[in-house]
């Protein structure tokens, strides 16, 4: 149970606390991240409490949690080259991109605390 309303509480406490004049928008892409365990119910038995998701469901392997994290660095040094201002599609497209990253990651390293807990 403290797991899940750790998925729901980081991502809240980090779209207020980071994304001030957006943090619903951030909230709720956030939040959309969770779908990723849609890949649970590859696994037999789908929920397992005491299973370590990292490196069991193929949404949360090693190669696929790295490609996160290039995706999450990639996107902070395109927002960090552009203007304030700008609202071009494409800077919406890495804005969004930064998010999704971002949710995917934490989730990552929440469901990490699983695996030391």
């Amino acid at each position: 149970m403290i797991h899940i309303l750790l998925h729901v509480a980081v991502p809240l406490g980090l779209a207020v606390t980071l994304y001030r004049k957006r943090w619903r928008h951030a909230f709720v892409v956030l939040i959309a991240t969770m779908v990723i365990d849609i890949d649970h119910l590859l696994a037999n038995p789908i929920y397992d409490p005491d299973r370590c998701s990292i490196g069991f469901h193929p949404g949360h392997t090693m190669p696929v949690i790295l490609l996160y994290g290039a995706v999450f660095v990639w996107s902070v040094w395109k927002l960090a080259g552009r203007s304030a201002t700008e609202g071009d599609k494409a800077s919406r497209s890495v804005n969004l991109l930064h998010l999704i990253s971002l949710g995917l990651l934490i989730h990552m390293m929440l469901d990490g605390l699983d695996c030391i807990w």
